[in-house]
């Protein structure tokens, strides 16, 4: 499919079709053919030049407001020009950034945070006052910022600043886990009184790097802010540019139009792995993939229905058909492998003779849904008609729609009954409050239940983490049995970079820290 916005990608013309900062030669980056080739790695880092990042982007409507960050390319803008209080390790723990510590009172429902020296880039610190902004801004119930639900256990009202970089949080209820909430997708610390309106036009935060340009739907430019408090980057400056085929991001590397392409697909990748001209990064297990029932409609809104999808599945055809191999099966949750992870519970297999007859209790005999897919993602076109497929043999006929790539994630939020879904890497318990909570703002299976928001309390309050572990289990066997995630594999996270890049994390699952980690590149 052809990108009308951006009609050079798929060719030689890519730079020439972007801004122009764009189409800035790459400072101090003409290293020779014999470089190092271990993105990984390659010695003593090395000061200066631009690194051009291709992702694919979410079309004119992109903002650089960080508390709206969702797509891929939005969390990757906004973790170079802003931080939070704390992000997640490779192994999904929440790991002190803006935060220098934290610690919580006896019974969990106070937790004193201390943040470190650190400044904006106007130079101005970072302050007690600006946290509780950012995080009141967050929670404004007129808005739907990511991470709104992943506050809620923070009474802000009672909440205060005990000194310039002391916060004293005061929580609805005792939270066992509450660095994961200073961790949150989206739960970015902004200055004081920053509006909508200064996002796109001057953003200002503490991070690695500094505004530069931005058209929304083409290209960001960044440079390097050199009194970051974790040490300024060595790149002088970073462009990320919107590519929304991976075809086009492809070439655009292979060309040497860009140093690092986001999200390759698993069919590509093998093409290019160990050839020298460029460098393949493969993060396991780091991309959930899925099909989305929304529980409150028809037929979803029957859970035999949802349990016949659940036994339609073949796991195993639909990673070796969608991802050519480059993962492994799921169970119908999220997390596998994560901690709190339920891996007790018996892998589901096929079954249509079960499934038929569930459909038939259902009075489903003969059901026809919608399947919505897009081309945003690898591997979701190829599911969709695999499982269409699959879906044939339970007499079921599944009509599959291609949707825009720009538009697809929010759309299917509200709209349709079934959807191919995925997510990157985050803690359950996160995963938990920002999608299947009744109040979650990312809730696409409207999986609203609020016993099982109070099991989710119960957990959080639970200080014995073998207790803690317990209710959470009690929790995914119900999503299990009953939830409207057809979790059916987890993927190789794929990305590609010139062989001049040095210092890409390559066990960092994407969405945490060290994912996207720009300020610790380099060009050889």
């Amino acid at each position: 499919m052809h990108d009308e916005r951006f009609p050079g990608l798929r060719r030689r013309g890519f730079l020439a079709a972007t801004t122009g900062a764009a189409a800035l030669a790459l400072a101090g980056c003409g290293g020779g053919t014999d470089d190092k080739t271990d993105s990984g790695s390659g010695g003593t880092p090395k000061r200066g030049g631009r690194l051009r990042a291709a992702f694919a982007g979410g079309g004119a409507s992109e903002t650089l407001d960080p508390h709206l960050a969702g797509l891929f390319a939005d969390v990757a803008r906004a973790k170079a020009l802003y931080d939070k209080l704390a992000d997640y390790d490779a192994d999904l723990s929440a790991s002190p950034r803006l935060a220098a510590a934290w610690q919580s009172n006896k019974t969990l429902d106070r937790w004193q945070v201390t943040l470190r020296e650190a400044a904006f880039h106007d130079g101005r610190p970072v302050t007690a006052e600006d946290v509780l902004y950012s995080y009141r801004r967050i929670a404004d119930p007129k808005q739907a910022f990511r991470a709104k639900a992943s506050l809620e256990p923070i009474d802000l009202d009672a909440s205060r600043a005990t000194g310039e970089r002391t916060v004293e949080f005061v929580l609805k209820r005792p939270t066992a886990e509450f660095p994961n909430v200073l961790a949150a997708f989206g739960a970015y610390i902004v200055p004081e009184n920053a509006t909508g309106t200064d996002f796109d036009r001057r953003p200002i935060g503490s991070g690695p790097f500094r505004f530069v340009s931005f058209a929304p739907g083409r290209s960001a430019v960044f440079r390097r802010h050199e009194d970051y408090w974790d040490g300024a980057p060595h790149l002088d400056e970073l462009e990320f540019v919107v590519a929304n085929e991976e075809s086009a991001r492809v070439n655009a590397l292979l060309a040497g139009q860009v140093e690092y392409a986001h999200e390759l697909d698993p069919t590509t990748a093998p093409a290019h792995e160990g050839r020298g001209q460029i460098e393949i990064v493969r993060l396991r297990n780091s991309a959930m993939q899925a099909f989305c029932m929304k529980t409150d409609r028809p037929p979803f809104d029957d859970r035999r229905v949802r349990e016949a999808f659940f036994l339609v599945a073949d796991r195993k055809e639909l990673v070796d058909g969608a991802l050519s191999g480059a993962g492994e099966a799921g169970n119908d949750l999220f997390g596998k492998g994560y901690e709190y992870y339920a891996d007790g519970l018996p892998q589901r297999e096929q079954d249509l003779d079960r499934a038929r007859a569930l459909l038939k209790r259902a009075g489903a005999e003969k059901l026809k849904v919608t399947l919505d897919t897009s081309a945003v993602a690898a591997g979701f076109t190829e599911a969709a008609g695999i499982f269409r497929d699959q879906a044939a043999k339970a007499g079921v006929t599944i009509d599959v729609r291609m949707g825009s790539k720009d538009s697809y994630w929010s759309d299917i939020l509200d709209s349709g009954t079934l959807c191919c879904y995925r997510s990157g890497a985050m803690p359950i318990e996160a995963h938990i409050s920002q999608r299947l909570l009744t109040d979650s703002t990312t809730n696409a299976t409207r999986w609203r239940h609020k016993d099982f928001d109070a099991l989710y309390q119960q957990a959080q309050s639970t200080r014995d983490k073998t207790e803690r572990a317990a209710v959470y289990e009690r929790m995914q066997r119900r999503l299990y049995a009953e939830g409207g995630f057809l979790v059916w594999g987890f993927a190789d996270w794929i990305l590609g970079t010139a062989r001049k890049v040095r210092g890409v994390e390559t066990k960092a699952p994407a969405n945490t820290l060290d994912w996207a980690r720009f300020d610790k590149v380099w060009l050889a």
